[in-house]
């Protein structure tokens, strides 16, 4: 047998194995680029905040599922803020229906509230409400049942692992549920932390609580672990931790919910983030 032939039938398993790979190749490629992309960013109606403006976001991930739902503040938005203290009501996109919250408020806290020698500096109240605004505004002594509801808390794993509950309840929140492990609890300076709120047996809002001044710093992608309850009343996209950044590019200060996993009413979770 002449010698090219001879290496010729010897080349042709290896040549015909290229073939077959790079085929395979290039059909993921196309597979992949048919693919739609789903991932973006939705942004709700701005709110004039001091000199500048809120407005809240929602990012979702290539396969269209929540990643992050927040609030970006614009610079000015934390020059000329009023002397009194002040809430700023913010609506979310309508793609946030995919998690349970309904709509943001900033509660702005020019002298800082109790428990004295924690948090009496000027901060920011950020919550996120999973009941109407209507049904916030009927939180009040106005109601027969108002002390019964306000007192009612979630029981079992219903409530946020490691939480206590204030003694007193606020008109139009509820009670506020802190964790006795942040570092303000232990005499350190107050900068963040991650409140619960509950009203009728029920959480009703997740919150981060930062200073001015913390956010002022411009901190770069600050993300600190949410404690979660053992099971869950509502159903949709929940966080695992909260994060606090500033855009330097956007010049914006965001305060998100991230790390934004599905969850379900169901039976306690054998495990539970901490």
């Amino acid at each position: 047998m002449p010698a090219s032939l001879d290496s010729f039938r010897r080349s042709l398993p290896t040549a015909v194995g290229l073939l077959l790979v790079a085929a395979a190749g290039s059909a993921l490629a196309c597979s992949a680029s048919t693919s739609p992309d789903l991932s973006g960013t939705s942004v709700g109606a701005p709110t004039v905040m001091g000199s500048g403006s809120v407005h809240s976001y929602l990012t979702t991930g290539r396969d269209g599922t929540p990643t992050e739902l927040g609030v970006a503040l614009t610079e000015g938005a934390l020059v000329g803020l009023p002397a009194a203290i002040t809430e700023f009501v913010i609506a979310l996109p309508a793609q946030a229906t995919a998690t349970p919250y309904t709509h943001a408020v900033i509660n702005w806290q020019p002298t800082g509230h109790p428990p004295m020698g924690m948090y009496m500096v000027p901060h920011f109240d950020v919550h996120f409400y999973s009941i109407t605004q209507s049904e916030r505004d009927a939180m009040t002594p106005a109601d027969p049942q108002y002390a019964t509801k306000m007192l009612r808390l979630p029981t079992g794993a219903l409530a946020p692992t490691g939480y206590s509950a204030d003694v007193m309840g606020i008109p139009r929140m509820g009670l506020h549920w802190g964790d006795p492990t942040s570092p303000e609890y232990s005499g350190q300076p107050f900068t963040s932390t991650f409140i619960y709120g509950s009203y009728d047996g029920k959480l009703i809002f997740a919150e981060p609580m930062l200073s001015k001044a913390y956010l002022e710093s411009k901190p770069a992608a600050d993300v600190k672990p949410v404690k979660q309850p053992g099971q869950y009343a509502l159903s949709g996209y929940q966080p695992t931790s909260f994060t606090v950044s500033f855009d330097a590019v956007r010049k914006e200060y965001r305060i998100a919910l991230t790390g934004l996993v599905l969850r379900s009413p169901g039976p306690a979770m054998a495990q539970v983030a901490r």
